[in-house]
């Protein structure tokens, strides 16, 4: 039995979010404030230990139903009843099997039919039709006390917050429901229901929830002993086991303590008793006053135990750890005690829940990333092994959610295992299954699904963090890799609209895309990421010529712009293909002639078509003017070099990456025209192209504004960021 899916409405971010959860592993990954924590504590909130409406507050409902119940209450509130969801919702599919015990959740079962293995459980916070006019009147009656006072500067919509920050619980109850599920349609009948009594129905034996919180009881201040305090609370769960030879031994040492200690108390105390003695009187044989030992088992672990390492012969307090370690035990701890919860250990005739969801927030907090990869590496084993039970602990369904900021931890995982939150809206947020991109990226012309299996491999082994990016970056190679950071920082010292948040303060991924970044477009479309791709026109002619069986075939041989037909860059011909559909001039004419805004594209159908509201452009070199001398470069590097010749002719000595260098400054004649294009540079001259960037920045001066002022950004890249930079 497990839970295959949960659905959640209306609270907080999540105004409709459906979440799939896997059997075992379920790993939440997003942006910061996309609504991760929120579906623990909705959760919670409703099957918690102290799960009830107390449990809610006003600012719990979605921003959006604040405002539909507001307008309700404005217009005729017989409009209330009319809507599908009326508060907070939470929807919980379970699925079983044949070999379930089926007594617990048999008051959910509303299908007769023996095949529709998943009933659905449904926890409302909701208003209903008489409520809603209860509520209207109280509100009505609260407003009239600030309408009619003059020194009230409140307008209505205020007053109506204020109201149901005090007030909300007094309306909005907690009802719990069996929801029939149409295994044909494959979705609930929100219609077809039957109220759960839970005098009557006990909701903790169907499912347990339990969590470990992001905010840990972990630091490395002296004297603290938050660890050492967690001893007691994991020895408490497992006291109860009479058969366990260690409790035995621990409880056998106690009484054997008390003994000896007694005997020490009597000399201790005695100048004290004999006081007490001739104080109360006490004669002979009558009642005597002693003091004894009495250790409690849990107490002398709360307060007197102390969690050391060992430091060679040496033994230093838990303090003296690192937080990072300090965190990695005290999450093992928190699990190890919250799995014998689970499991009921030696608790006479309990037995565990049906399900058990056990939550984990963050487990990477303070820890480097080697260890991030232990943790998730290791995890697994931990819980199946704390949910096999044995001749003595219960066997247990355990599922686990874990949400992270860690790239290291998404690198190690298993890439089914993520559900990724998106903001859709900044009201609403949805999830997505890492394993349904899979079906998007399903082609005929690739039976094996390559294409896929490259982008998983390459993402989770190289640039994971791209899943909690605001925006991404694909550029080409290794020039522009070592190179936008730093034109980043000179665009942002540059520009004087401070209105716009800088570049390097925004939430930026670069991932090398190389001339394959068509490859990612599924991906791009799936995450919703603003995106820019720098790449390079690679102007190109056609030529035919003939292969090694004697059969005609057209090949693009690479030139300058002004002498090419076409281009060999294949993301630019996948991206544009739509709009390409209708050119009818040469290809290479299509994107010379392109302005900044028909650069911006917007997914749509699974097609890319320009839009200036698009979250992907594609930039690439345009026709560039310096002084009164026009230019098409075709890669960065000629780009580079027609903008900033005079630059490299400067501090020729520092470019040991170039070649035949004496090109560079060559002039035509006795005139001062230069003998090559910059084309012709970048084909001649370039030695080493990792090294040529290298050079640019040992050979970079600052100035007051900048700490790159020699030299300047090829516009073509300096409108794409411009561009990113924009929210």
């Amino acid at each position: 039995m497990q839970v295959i899916k949960i659905i959640i409405n209306n609270f907080r971010l999540l105004k409709h979010t459906e979440i799939d959860l896997e059997k075992e592993l379920s790993l939440i990954i997003g942006k910061n404030n996309c609504g991760k924590t929120s579906v623990l504590t909705a959760l919670t909130k409703f099957f918690g230990d102290q799960g009830n409406a107390n449990n809610f507050n006003y600012d719990d409902f979605n921003i959006d139903f604040q405002k539909e119940l507001f307008e309700c209450l404005e217009r005729d509130v017989t409009d209330w009843g009319k809507k599908r969801c009326q508060g907070i919702e939470l929807y919980v599919f379970i699925q079983y099997n044949e070999t379930d015990n089926l007594a617990n959740i048999s008051s959910l079962m509303l299908d007769l039919d023996p095949n529709n293995k998943t009933v659905v459980l449904k926890v409302e916070y909701a208003l209903n039709d008489i409520s809603v006019v209860t509520l209207k009147d109280a509100f009505e009656k609260y407003y009239e006390r600030f309408k009619n006072n003059k020194n009230s500067k409140l307008t209505k919509k205020e007053c109506y917050d204020k109201f149901m920050h005090s007030k909300s619980r007094q309306f909005f109850k907690i009802v719990y429901k069996a929801i029939l599920f149409d295994k044909i349609a494959g979705k609930i009948c929100p219609d077809k229901f039957r109220v759960i009594d839970k005098r009557k129905v006990e909701l903790t034996k169907i499912i347990s929830i339990k969590y470990i919180a992001a905010k840990r009881e972990t630091m490395n201040k002296d004297n603290d002993g938050s660890l050492s305090g967690l001893s007691s609370k994991y020895y408490e769960r497992i006291k109860e086991d009479d058969e366990n030879p260690v409790i035995q031994s621990f409880e056998d040492a106690l009484v054997n303590t008390d003994v000896s200690l007694t005997k020490v108390y009597d000399g201790l105390f005695e100048n004290v008793i004999s006081k007490v003695k001739k104080f109360g009187g006490i004669k002979e044989n009558e009642t005597i006053v002693k003091i004894i030992s009495t250790l409690g088992q849990q107490q002398l672990l709360k307060d007197n135990t102390t969690m050391v390492y060992e430091a060679g012969s040496h033994q230093l307090p838990e303090s003296y750890n690192g937080l990072g370690y300090l965190n990695l035990i005290s999450i093992i701890i928190q699990i190890e005690t919250m799995l014998a919860e689970f499991r009921c250990d030696n608790k006479v005739n309990a037995k565990p829940a049906d399900i058990n969801l056990l939550f984990i927030e963050e487990p990477e907090a303070h820890t480097h990333p080697q260890m991030q990869y232990i943790f998730i590496k290791n995890i697994k084993d931990l819980l199946k092994d704390g949910s096999k039970g044995d001749d003595i602990r219960n066997k247990i369904n355990l599922q686990t959610v874990i949400t992270t900021h860690s790239s290291h931890i998404v690198a190690e995982c298993d890439f089914d295992d993520i559900k990724y939150f998106q903001k859709i809206t900044p009201t609403n947020v949805i999830s997505k299954n890492m394993r349904s991109l899979e079906a998007e990226y399903k082609d005929e012309n690739d039976p094996e699904n390559k294409r896929f299996k490259f982008l998983k491999q390459y993402l989770t082994l190289n640039y994971a963090e791209i899943f909690f990016a605001d925006k991404v970056i694909l550029y080409e190679g290794d020039t522009e890799r070592i190179l936008l950071p730093a034109i980043m920082k000179k665009i942002d010292q540059e520009e004087t609209d401070k209105t716009k948040l800088p570049l390097l303060a925004q939430n930026i991924s670069l991932l090398e895309a190389g001339a394959n970044s068509q490859l990612f477009d599924k991906f791009l479309q799936f995450t919703g990421i603003k995106t820019l791709i720098i790449t390079d026109i690679d102007a190109g002619k056609e030529q035919r010529t003939m292969d090694k069986n004697g059969h005609e075939k057209i090949v693009i041989k690479g030139t300058e712009v002004r002498k090419g037909n076409t281009t060999s860059n294949n993301a630019l011909k996948y991206y544009y293909s739509l709009p390409l559909k209708t050119w009818r001039k040469t290809i290479l004419n299509f994107f010379v002639t392109r302005n900044s805004e028909q650069k911006i594209l917007i997914s749509e159908n699974g097609s890319w078509k320009q839009s200036k509201h698009g979250k992907l452009m594609v930039v690439y070199q345009t026709e560039e003017q310096k002084d009164e001398n026009k230019y098409y470069p075709r890669s960065f590097e000629d780009a580079f070099l027609f903008y900033n010749r005079e630059f490299i002719i400067k501090n020729i000595d520092g470019f040991n990456s170039l070649k035949n260098v004496k090109q560079i400054d060559e002039k035509v004649g006795g005139t001062s025209e230069y003998k090559y294009t910059a084309y012709e540079l970048a084909e001649n001259c370039i030695k080493s192209k990792p090294a040529f960037p290298m050079d640019i920045l040992l050979c970079s001066e600052p100035d007051e504004n900048t700490d790159f002022s020699n030299w300047q950004i090829p516009p073509y890249i300096r409108e794409g960021l411009l561009w990113l930079r924009e929210d």
